[in-house]
């Protein structure tokens, strides 16, 4: 079990010596400056994104909303089971889109079933987690389109959709994205850095 207690003012938190279960997931004290999530039973803990990393989430979330078709929405930074059977693996991704009447059942964490889109925003020390270990655990998962965005110089979009089970590069590339996969988006990458001007297709 997690055992965390009050010393001094701050939560001191005893860390896990084994694989844990999604209750003792769900115990863990809750924590505005840390994002936790589990792979294969291991707790990861890693410190929320700076700045600037909220801000083109907060644009990318806008811009979503603006054109996703009606009954679907953008959620930012939320739980995802990936795998529930022991030991189990829990996410967030930066951005999930998912069908509206989910989003409104109000669930504690969504899953992976319930996320036509996953997108990760590149952040420094991300880049090997998100191409490779969430890439490999979405896909197993059966996640349609999976989305990596690197704002480190101009905005580059790496948009991948699921084919038998393995990833499929649409398109790698800078400035305006269009796509039918898995909706009609079109999407101008540099207004993420600067201001929100979508279009709907």
């Amino acid at each position: 079990m997690i055992n965390a207690a009050i010393s001094g003012g701050m939560s001191v938190m005893s860390w896990p010596d084994h694989l844990m279960i999604l209750e003792e997931f769900e115990q863990l004290p809750e924590d505005n400056s840390r994002r936790y999530e589990l792979q294969e039973g291991v707790l990861h803990v890693t410190p929320k994104a700076a700045g600037f990393h909220q801000f083109v989430l907060t644009r990318l979330s806008a811009v979503l909303d603006r054109i996703l078709p009606e009954g679907w929405a953008a959620v930012s930074e939320s739980e995802v089971v990936i795998q529930q059977a022991y030991p189990p693996t829990i996410r967030i991704p930066d951005v999930i889109v998912l069908g509206l009447d989910r989003i409104l059942e109000q669930p504690v964490r969504y899953h992976a079933q319930d996320v036509a889109l996953a997108f990760e925003v590149l952040s420094p020390g991300s880049k090997r987690v998100d191409d490779l270990v969430k890439r490999a655990e979405y896909a197993e998962a059966g996640i349609p389109s999976y989305w990596i965005l690197d704002v480190a110089d101009q905005p580059r979009l790496t948009a991948q959709r699921l084919v038998d089970g393995v990833y499929k590069e649409d398109f790698n590339g800078t400035g305006v994205f269009m796509t039918d996969q898995p909706f009609g988006l079109r999407i101008d990458l540099d207004a993420l850095r600067t201001r929100i001007a979508p279009t709907r297709e």
